[in-house]
């Protein structure tokens, strides 16, 4: 089977050009580093298959960065069948940089210009002729998000993959061209592979090549001690990066035909980018846009228009759509659907107990109190977990994201954090395993470890049903605010603790040198529906898998471990205190007494600590112990399930006498401890070594109790928030005085 590798720039449309090759649910994103380890799919057009692998999206083969090094070391060393090196032909300049690197290694390739309808839609015209002369290789016009000559693309590759093509060089200076030429006549008598490739790295004092050939390096410090050259001195790096700039500019840019002559026009993205990157305004527009987002997934009164409306218009009273739209006010697209889902699980909740009233007790509580009680508990937040993946998903597509990443770069640096590193944060609202190892893009270890810690401390889909059931019964019981607004208020204060932690970090145990950060910003662009909506379509297939595996398995141990005594004999409901889960519940209990749902709590006050570790093993377990738990309690089969856990947990605040306070202490809890066990793998094979990983699972339970307990205190007695201001500053003072002091002796 042939394999070919795609190559090109970051945010150049090579994963979506990936997606439509092979029909990959690959995750496309509209930022750098998106694209961390190659995947491969298939192309099936043919009589025979092709592999496609899907590089690291790289600016050069300079081995600066940990995906450059990736890209580089696959295509030297697994050496593919044919490289399609993709690239931006809005800015084709630029895009070419890494051309000319790739030209120089001993592979066949093809060059695909992608976004020409962007350029043709400007008015401007790139003759691939003209362009494919002066390459020496296939160049091929498409449209990746349009699907747009793909099998043109692929029949090309095919064509000159199994013909053979020798690196060449795009270097004009004589000296160096000389130097070069005499470096690659003593790799070739040494049977060096691509020989091109390593003279010219060489030449540049590339710190790989020397390693690789100590005995060829002398030739080219010779050479520097003996030439000079104005503005570069021997930084001949510089020099090749010049010379390959200046040979674009002579040769391969007068194929692009511009219908604005001007060099520069500003652009609608340059537009907008004047507001939303305002260095002012740009992080509250943020802020404003992230509510708008949770107010269009939770709210029950949608543009806060519930007192402008006449009393019960939209709630259908007394048909099976009650509530579905809204009562007091409109409902948001989020609850609309929850709504929809649960008329289906009550459905199905009421059926099941009418078959199985004449069934033995503990088959009836089982099947109704323990599985359908645990699972429709979860899958009761599916629709609001799409619909808020969809909007974050819309605005990585768009564009926005790397934005927000440049933002946050401009006003943390001086922190020691650079916004290459809040790009795997932001990831880690879908979820936190892909988000830890997306952090490979880091190339400085320390800052690579500190955002490993913190990446758990935004909120995945997993973690939202925690804050949605308990936010809703907070509303629902207590009569305080509106889910939205604390659910929002809970996401703010899990990005807060992030960003303090990891400054704390970078400040103390990780301090270091902040990496450099350089980024295109990407043209603003509407968002591909075909891959958003595969992306949702994975995303409710995990979610629905792990309800139907690791969750339904938990929800059975729970129910027979709360009805079952350590002597194995079956206890009714109103001795579940009594269980082998009650007596394990009251064993943990007094720990998280600090946090406020601990010891104070009376009757089944243990389900919190009982629901909280069994979120370790997936934090959805949260709310389906708590549903099963309620369901049981209660003795008969109320209809919780289909709430998505909120009639759950006000069932525990009754039973309990838990605070309001103690609630937003469970939530902030279970946000910022440790994560399910997937994400402490993913965290574990990030880490350079074992005590590193050790102290980060330290570093998750000690965060979440200082989190959790803060809120618990301050909640319960205001000034208190003096207390832990003054600590703060007193943390600050000797922090700074120990860098001081370390400064001066390093001096």
């Amino acid at each position: 089977m042939h394999r070919f590798a795609l190559a090109g720039n970051p945010n150049s449309g090579k994963t979506t050009l990936f997606n439509g090759l092979t029909g990959s649910t690959a995750h496309v994103g509209n930022w750098p580093g998106v694209t961390v380890d190659k995947r491969e799919g298939v192309y099936k057009k043919f009589d025979e298959p092709i592999a496609i692998v899907d590089l690291p999206g790289i600016y050069s083969l300079s081995p600066y960065t940990p995906e450059e090094v990736i890209a580089r070391n696959y295509i030297l060393d697994e050496k593919p069948d044919c490289v399609i090196n993709i690239i931006d032909a809005t800015n084709l300049e630029r895009n070419l940089y890494l051309t000319t690197q790739l030209l120089e290694i001993d592979v066949p390739m093809v060059l695909a210009l992608n976004m020409m309808d962007a350029v043709e839609k400007r008015g401007d015209y790139i003759d691939e002729k003209a362009l494919e002369n002066r390459l020496g290789i296939p160049v091929v016009k498409i449209s990746a998000l349009k699907g747009e000559g793909l099998d043109k693309l692929m029949e090309r590759a095919h064509q000159v993959c199994s013909v053979i093509r020798y690196g060449k060089t795009v270097i004009e200076d004589v000296a160096l061209k000389h130097l070069i030429g005499d470096i690659k006549i003593a790799l070739e008598g040494q049977g060096v592979s691509n020989p091109m490739f390593h003279a010219v790295k060489l030449a540049e004092f590339d710190e790989i090549e020397v390693l690789m050939h100590k005995d060829t390096v002398n030739m080219v410090e010779a050479f520097k001690k003996s030439h000079q050259y104005d503005g570069f001195g021997d930084d001949f790096e510089a020099l090749i990066a010049d010379a390959r700039y200046k040979y674009i500019t002579k040769y391969f840019s007068p194929t692009l035909k511009r219908k604005n002559k001007e060099k520069f026009v500003v652009t609608p993205s340059d537009k907008a980018d004047k507001v939303l990157t305002h260095k002012i305004w740009g992080i509250p527009i943020f802020l404003v846009i992230l509510f708008t987002i949770f107010h269009l997934t939770f709210s029950e009164n949608l543009f806060f228009l519930g007192g402008l409306l006449p009393e019960g218009w939209v709630s259908f009273e007394g048909t099976a759509f009650e509530g579905v739209f809204g009562a007091g006010g409109i409902n948001s697209p989020g609850v609309m659907l929850m709504s929809l889902v649960e008329i289906l699980t009550t459905f199905i909740s009421d059926g099941v107990a009418t078959l199985l009233a004449t069934s033995p007790e503990w088959v009836s509580g089982l099947i109704c109190d323990g599985v359908l009680g645990g699972i429709f508990a979860i899958l009761g937040f599916l629709p609001q977990i799409l619909v808020l993946f969809l909007f974050f998903s819309i605005l990585e597509d768009s564009g926005y994201m790397a934005r927000i990443a440049f933002i946050l770069d401009r006003a943390l640096r001086k922190f020691g954090l650079s916004g290459r590193a809040f790009l795997p944060m932001i990831m880690g609202f879908g979820c936190s395993v892909p988000a830890m190892i997306n952090t490979r893009t880091l190339a400085d270890e320390k800052e690579k470890i500190a955002t490993v810690r913190v990446i758990p401390f935004f909120s995945c889909g997993a973690k939202l049903p925690i804050l949605t059931a308990v936010s809703g019964a907070i509303v629902g019981y207590f009569g305080v605010g509106n889910v939205d607004f604390i659910t929002y208020g809970m996401y703010l204060i899990g990005m807060i603790t992030a960003l303090v932690a990891v400054v704390l970090m970078r400040e103390t145990t990780l301090k270091g040198d902040t990496p450099p950060f350089i980024m295109e910003l990407p043209a603003y662009h509407a968002p591909q529906l075909w891959n958003l909506v595969m992306l949702l379509w994975d995303k409710a297939k995990h979610f629905i898998h792990k309800a139907f595996t690791i969750i339904l398995a938990s929800t059975i141990i729970i129910w027979v471990i709360s009805h079952f005594s350590f002597s194995w004999n079956y206890l009714s409901d109103d001795l579940m205190h009594q269980s082998i889960l009650g007596g394990l519940g009251q064993l943990i209990q007094p720990l998280f007494t600090p946090l406020g749902f601990g010891s104070q709590l009376n009757g089944m006050g243990w389900v919190f600590a009982v629901a909280a570790i069994t979120g370790l093993i997936a934090k959805e377990n949260v709310v389906s112990t708590l549903g099963t738990l309620a369901t049981c309690l209660i003795g008969t089969m109320i209809d919780i399930e289909s709430d998505g856990g909120v009639g759950a947990v006000s069932i525990m605040i009754a039973n309990t006498g838990i605070t309001l306070p103690a609630l937003l202490a469970f939530i902030a809890f279970n946000m910022t401890t440790i994560p399910c066990f997937a994400a402490v793998a993913a965290a574990k094979g990030e880490m350079p070594n074992k005590k590193k990983f050790n102290w980060t699972i330290v570093f998750w339970v000690i965060t979440s109790y200082i989190v959790a307990s803060a809120l618990y205190l301050i909640g319960t007695a205001w000034w208190t928030a003096f207390l832990y201001l003054a600590v703060a500053i007193v943390a600050i003072t000797i922090i700074k005085f120990t860098n001081k002091k370390r400064e001066k002796i390093g001096k």
